[in-house]
C-alpha cells in the first residue's frame, strides 16, 4: 500500500512538470489563439451545446493541470460567449480544475508532508482549519497571486474542501468577469492583430476595490482573535 500511495505520488508530480515542460502552456496563449479565432468562432457558432461543454473541459484540465495561462482562456471565453456566459463558464471550469488538483494532491501529497509536521506547519494547520475560508478568500480576490500554487498551498496545509471550493467560487468571480469582458470587447482588438490589455485587472479602479472586499473578507478572523485575547 504504501509502495502503492508512492508510486501515484511520483505520476503527479511527472504529470505537472510534463504539463510546465513539454510545450503545452506554450500553445495555451494568445498568439496561437488569434491565428486560429475564426476556426474557433466558427465552430463554437456550429456547436452550441458542444462548445460550452468543451470550453468547460478545456479549462479544468488547464487548470487541474497548473497551467498558467488561464488568464487568457478566460478572455478567449468573453470572446467566444460573451461576459456574462463566457464568465459563468470560466468560473465553473476553473473551481471544477481547482478542485480536482485539490484532491489529487489532497490524497497522494499531503499525508505525506503531514508525516513530517512541525510548530509551523502546525500552527499553519489550525489557522487554516478554523479560518480557511476567510484566508483564501481575501487571496482569490486579489489576481496578484498566481491561482495554481494556492491550489497546492491550500491541499498542502490541511485546509477542508467545502470552505475551499466556497472560498474559490466566490473569489474568483470579480476577475473572471473582468476578464471575460475583456474578452468580449475584443473583435477589433484581434482583427488588427493587436494583443488585449491584460494589465487593466491591476488599474487603481478594479485592483482598489478587490483589496478592500479581500480586506473585509480577513474582518472575521480580526474579530475572533480580539475576542480570544480580550477573553
Amino acid at each position: 500500500m504504501q509502495f502503492l500511495r508512492r508510486f501515484w505520488v511520483v505520476i503527479l508530480l511527472a504529470v505537472l512538470a510534463i504539463a510546465w515542460l513539454a510545450g503545452p502552456s506554450e500553445q495555451l496563449n494568445w498568439a496561437t489563439f488569434a491565428r486560429h479565432e475564426a476556426m474557433v468562432a466558427g465552430w463554437v457558432d456550429d456547436h452550441p451545446v458542444l462548445a460550452p461543454f468543451a470550453y468547460l473541459l478545456l479549462y479544468a484540465i488547464a487548470v487541474s493541470l497548473s497551467l498558467p495561462e488561464s488568464a487568457v482562456l478566460t478572455v478567449v471565453g468573453g470572446l467566444l460567449f460573451g461576459t456574462l456566459s463566457g464568465g459563468l463558464l470560466a468560473i465553473v471550469g476553473s473551481t471544477a480544475g481547482a478542485i480536482g488538483l485539490f484532491l489529487a494532491v489532497r490524497y497522494h501529497l499531503a499525508d505525506a508532508i503531514a508525516a513530517r509536521r512541525s510548530r509551523f506547519l502546525d500552527a499553519i494547520r489550525t489557522s487554516l482549519h478554523r479560518d480557511g475560508f476567510s484566508y483564501l478568500l481575501a487571496i482569490r480576490l486579489v489576481p496578484a497571486f498566481p491561482f495554481s500554487l494556492v491550489n497546492l498551498a491550500a491541499a498542502l496545509s490541511g485546509m477542508r474542501l467545502l470552505p475551499y471550493g466556497a472560498a474559490t467560487v466566490i473569489g474568483i468571480i470579480p476577475a473572471t468577469f473582468v476578464f471575460a469582458s475583456i474578452g468580449d470587447g475584443l473583435a477589433d482588438t484581434l482583427g488588427s492583430g493587436n494583443q488585449p490589455d491584460f494589465s487593466v485587472i491591476f488599474s487603481p479602479r478594479i485592483l482598489g476595490p478587490l483589496i478592500v472586499l479581500a480586506v473585509l473578507s480577513l474582518l472575521p478572523v480580526a474579530w475572533r482573535r480580539w475576542k480570544r485575547s480580550d477573553a
